[in-house]
């Protein structure tokens, strides 16, 4: 969207009409729109957790908390890694998407070992929607916990609709699946009829408290 404004309303309502911007390249200052032919969605209702993580969850190797470094967690998964040369996260994204956190409506999950942040996530949150945008990991198994919190927040909170946005082999071992566009309009119209509370969660859950969080039907 070379000259354009873009401002945080703008985006907002972007993603309430399922559309949803990325820039080329960090590098890159411009960015452009995107609105899938097919979307990658996580059904919660149908999150599967493979065993060997469930271990993980109930050995809790990591401290999780919600919200406490949100920009760091964006400029963590701005950056390159192994399997991801570059990202599409650039000082525009990482700017807009601040002040949508600021103002509630982005997120971020955060996997801690002492004051080392392991790994994490982040999104876009309104009404009964999550928009994932990006996760990243610095030790094994941290933006899968991350991933596994954020799910149990979700349902917990009343949330009907993760969107992952584009379908991966990974996503797709936690169940995520990959929808039409006008199949994914019709779940952003009932999820924006909804007001999901994505600080409900209980503090108190152990891990198998949030195993059990999203095993039980909604």
């Amino acid at each position: 969207m070379p000259g354009s404004v873009l401002t945080a309303d703008v985006l907002l309502n972007a993603y309430m009409n399922g559309v949803f911007p990325m820039a080329e390249d960090r590098d890159d200052p411009d960015l452009f729109w995107v609105n899938p032919e097919r979307r990658g969605i996580f059904p919660l209702d149908a999150f599967h957790v493979p065993k060997s993580l469930r271990k993980v969850i109930r050995r809790a190797p990591f401290t999780v908390t919600v919200d406490r470094d949100f920009p760091r967690v964006m400029c963590e998964c701005a950056k390159s890694q192994p399997d991801r040369p570059t990202t599409w996260i650039n000082e525009t994204i990482l700017e807009l998407y601040g002040e949508l956190h600021e103002r509630g409506f982005a997120h971020s999950i955060e996997c801690w070992q002492g004051e080392t942040l392991a790994g994490g996530l982040y999104g876009v949150s309104f009404a009964g929607a999550f928009c994932g945008e990006s996760m990243f990991t610095r030790v094994t198994h941290a933006s899968k916990v991350a991933l596994v919190h954020l799910v149990a927040r979700l349902k917990w909170g009343g949330y009907s609709l993760l969107d992952a946005q584009f379908l991966t082999d990974h996503l797709e071992r936690f169940g995520a699946i990959e929808i039409s566009r006008r199949e994914y309009q019709s779940r952003l119209q009932e999820a924006l009829l909804l007001q999901g509370d994505f600080y409900s969660l209980p503090s108190s859950l152990d891990g198998d408290g949030i195993l059990q969080s999203i095993t039980q039907t909604s």
